[in-house]
């Protein structure tokens, strides 16, 4: 059998008078925001969140929106192209070249309901404890946005479903077009350059399965720290372990070891600050109206 050849357009709905029209990457987006509203609304209405209004929710969600695009671009240029950033500081703002950084986007939305929650006076873990659930489907449409733009591919590997990924062929090969390249893999020329569809993984992991642990979780009242706590511990190593069939970034490679990432280094953190919370969880206030 041979490998699948990636050709999907990322352009969801062309728009005659602009030539980017809207990519699937950025419907992705929206419905990531879309279905998280959707999520905690009912969950405010449920009062899991006491003293908190449905337009102090809305509010929530903006500013959440803001720290996830500001703080991931950031921190992907901080993390990943540091020294591309020094050299050319106008680096942040082009967005068109793409890169966002999840740990980036992550303390861009600690920031953004660190500051929502000073001014309604409420404990900032208990603003993560109520969010931490709502997070996941969004992580797991993000990386289908992934796919199906053909970007963030895993490493070669020869299982049955492997996908040759054109942007990740040799220049001479990319210069091919579609259906040179099927007549390539069926011809088993392309087999070498099959890689794991790691995007597809991370969906499943970090978006299906991490959902699920997490609203089963959080269903029952927990103790401050605990929720938050579980996500950051999921996270933190269901994305370490995807990062063995990742392909590194291409140019940062390996940071240590010969198989050690920097999405493995900015994983460790979190595995370990999971850890600690839902420790310190057993011994702290379970929040209720009074409480809050």
């Amino acid at each position: 059998m041979h490998p699948y050849v990636h050709d999907i357009d990322p352009i969801a709905i062309p728009l005659p008078f602009w030539p980017h029209g809207i990519h699937w990457y950025g419907l992705m987006y929206l419905a990531a925001f879309g279905v998280a509203y959707w999520l905690g609304h009912r969950r405010v209405a449920q009062g899991r969140l006491p003293g908190v209004t449905a337009q102090a929710y809305g509010d929530l969600m903006f500013y959440g929106m803001l720290g996830v695009v500001l703080g991931g671009r950031l921190g992907y240029v901080l993390f990943y192209g540091f020294a591309d950033l020094l050299n050319d500081p106008l680096l942040l703002f082009r967005i068109k070249e793409g890169g966002m950084s999840f740990h980036g986007g992550l303390l861009g939305v600690i920031a953004a309901l660190w500051w929502w929650s000073r001014s309604h006076r409420l404990h900032l873990i208990d603003t993560l404890d109520f969010v931490a659930p709502l997070v996941p489907i969004g992580l797991g449409l993000g990386r289908i946005g992934n796919f199906i733009g053909g970007e963030l591919w895993g490493r070669v590997s020869d299982v049955s479903w492997a996908v040759v990924f054109p942007h990740a062929l040799p220049a001479h090969l990319q210069a091919m077009g579609a259906d040179k390249l099927r007549q390539l893999a069926q011809s088993g020329a392309l087999d070498a350059y099959a890689r794991h569809p790691s995007q597809l993984y991370q969906a499943l992991l970090e978006g299906v399965l991490m959902f699920a642990i997490l609203w089963w979780f959080s269903s029952r009242p927990r103790g401050r720290y605990a929720v938050a706590g579980m996500f950051a511990l999921c996270y933190g190593l269901f994305r370490f372990l995807i990062e063995f069939v990742r392909e590194p970034d291409a140019h940062l490679g390996f940071i240590a070891f010969d198989w050690l990432t920097m999405g493995q280094l900015l994983s460790l953190p979190l595995v370990l600050l999971g850890l600690a919370w839902i420790w310190h969880s057993r011994r702290t206030p379970v929040l209720t109206e009074a409480s809050a």
